[in-house]
């Protein structure tokens, strides 16, 4: 083995930009980071062949001093932070001070700065640190931008790692949408070759917000998103979540900052996928653009040079906060709500809905499942045999188009049915227009809420079983088993330690007798190991509530009277989550007048 010694300052600078400069993207952001912390309210990217061979930032904000200049250029040289304490509540995007060197140590870099208005301002140029500094006197307005030329031109080995001039400016304008979402009240403009990608105003309010969001995400999204903004003492959580019809086929559309900085965070998306149990079709993912505010001292934002990750202080409050708050935003949006009258283009079907609306069978997530043989709680037993007969089967008659209750002089959101077609859709009238709905669906949806609420009425209806089930776990597994004995128990499980890496399950909740107790017990057991809590009992209960409501809903093809079709219409207006059937189908559409009237050229 070669003698200990300490690394060229050159090569160390480039095993540094190893870890925050990976493609031309990476320089923009970091650049970008810069700038936003410099309060800048004009941003201004331009690019040539991909950013490879030209990269240029320019912002207004605060500047750079004279001296201060060569230090930018430094290693572990920053403004931001100051002693240990500060890293405790870091309030900025950047403040590791590495960017600008580890950027200069692959590209040749020019620095341009003047923190005055008097438009006098300092350049200082390095071409891959092979050369001292050279500061020259610049005319610049207040502010600093930034050039890089011949990206990895010293380090040809990483640049045989960089794609196409397309690939990499689509990486670019990934990027630079998910940064300018994250900072409304800047102004941003994107040129790639001297065409202008991409040119925005400063959004002050949620209407100029929302114009932003729809050049960014597509104004398809801003049409099927309810907008939120939930707050208490420790967090706020506000922006944009899709509809659950508006679900797509990859996790493309999500958008999540945190105290202004995008992260990818598993404990986040978990809250997020759980808020949309129930609501979402199958092996489809959410859409969202959401910002969650916290206390900086509850979030260690230093956990990777790429900042991306993050660690929160109070996992748990926070999973639990956005799981909550979302979970009820959603199931609040119900008919009657301003976002859901918004038809479905033909073009947001292509991908942004759902492409195949055939019912298909409740997934159980490989917990085989069948219909209960033993007795169900008569809670259950009471909402199937109300629900299960909501609707009685009526010889056909010819429906008053115009028949409406005297007592009622607003039109509610789902108006007044006025005959079926086929014996699958209700036809409703609506101060809009014409309402569609499948009474299958719908009435499923109700059925569903309805046995959820009996399940909690009567939560711990438990059974004990004739042989108990043992498992051989790991020993961390057993002691969580025990640690969280208080949580099965909740959920109508009786789990007992039976050796240091051994459990036995004694009871189980009546409705999950049949399923296999093995394997959801050791997903339970993975869930707390991994999240610190876990949902896998509450859905496999639900996917069993859900087939029963399946089952004990409405048929096709079944005729009915006026009033069974406008009862069926008020409790969906009453219903939480009644857009959607529990397979995450819509229940219902509505087309407007002025869509109707386009549609036979009325007016023309």
């Amino acid at each position: 083995m070669p003698r200990i010694h300490q690394l060229d300052v050159q090569l160390a600078n480039q095993i540094a930009a190893g870890e925050v400069v990976e493609r031309p993207a990476s320089v923009i952001k970091e650049l970008l980071e810069n700038a936003l912390d410099a309060q800048a309210q004009q941003i201004d990217i331009e690019v040539e062949q991909g950013g490879v061979q030209w990269i240029r930032v320019r912002d207004n904000g605060c500047g750079i001093a004279r001296e201060d200049l060569t230090l930018a250029l430094c290693r572990h040289a920053t403004s931001k932070i100051i002693e240990l304490a500060d890293l405790e509540g870091i309030a900025s995007l950047g403040f590791r001070g590495e960017a600008l060197a580890s950027i200069s140590s692959v590209a040749r870099l020019t620095l341009t700065s003047s923190d005055n208005i008097s438009g006098a301002g300092w350049s200082v140029r390095l071409e891959g640190n092979l050369l001292a500094p050279v500061i020259e006197p610049q005319a610049h307005p207040q502010g600093t931008t930034v050039e890089i030329r011949d990206l990895f031109f010293n380090t040809p080995a990483r640049r045989k790692f960089l794609r196409s001039e397309k690939t990499e400016l689509t990486h670019i304008e990934q990027l630079v949408h998910r940064m300018v979402l994250s900072h409304f009240a800047v102004g941003f403009s994107l040129k790639h070759q001297d065409r202008v990608l991409l040119q925005l105003k400063p959004a002050l309010d949620r209407l100029h917000q929302e114009r932003r969001l729809a050049q960014v995400c597509g104004a398809e999204f801003v049409a099927q998103s309810h907008y939120i903004e939930i707050d208490n003492a420790e967090f706020k959580l506000w922006g944009w979540v899709g509809l659950p019809t508006f679900s797509r086929s990859q996790t493309d559309l999500q958008y999540f900052y945190v105290n202004g900085r995008i992260v990818r965070d598993k404990l986040i998306s978990h809250a997020v996928r759980r808020a949309y149990d129930d609501v979402l079709y199958h092996g489809r993912h959410p859409a969202y653009v959401l910002f969650l505010e916290l206390d900086p001292k509850g979030v260690d934002v230093n956990v990777h040079p790429t900042k991306y990750e993050v660690r929160f202080r109070e996992q748990r409050q926070i999973h639990d906060f956005l799981f909550s708050s979302l979970h009820r935003a959603l199931a609040e949006v119900r008919p009657g709500t301003a976002e859901l009258s918004a038809p479905v283009s033909e073009e947001a079907m292509t991908d942004n809905t759902i492409s195949a609306w055939a019912p298909t069978k409740i997934k159980t997530h490989g917990y085989q499942m069948p219909l209960p043989t033993v007795a169900m709680p008569s809670a259950i037993k009471e909402s199937l045999s109300r629900y299960g007969e909501f609707l009685r089967p009526s010889s056909t008659e010819v429906v008053d188009v115009e028949k409406r209750p005297e007592t009622e002089s607003v039109m509610p959101p789902l108006g007044y049915a006025i005959g079926q077609l086929h014996g699958i859709y209700i036809l409703a009238q609506n101060q809009e227009g014409l309402v569609i709905v499948d009474m299958h669906a719908a009435h499923e949806r109700i059925v569903y809420e309805n046995l959820k609420t009996a399940w909690q009425q009567q939560k711990l209806v438990s059974q004990p079983l004739l042989i108990p089930v043992g498992l051989s776990v790991s020993t961390a597994a057993a002691a969580l088993a025990e640690q969280h004995a208080d949580l099965f128990a909740r959920l109508g499980f009786v789990v007992e330690l039976s050796g240091p890496e051994s459990i036995v399950i004694r009871q189980v909740p009546a409705l999950l007798r049949e399923a296999n107790i093995a394997v959801l017990i050791r997903d339970v057991l993975s869930d707390l190991q991994e999240y610190g809590q876990s949902d896998r009992i509450d859905q496999r209960i639900n996917d069993l509530l859900g087939t029963l409501a399946c089952h004990t809903s409405v048929r096709a093809h079944r005729r009915l009277t006026l009033d069974e079709m406008n009862a069926l219409l008020r409790q969906m207006e009453q219903t939480e989550r009644s857009g959607q059937c529990n397979h995450g189908r819509p229940t219902w559409q509505v087309q407007s007048l002025k869509a109707l009237d386009a549609l036979f050229l009325r007016g023309r």
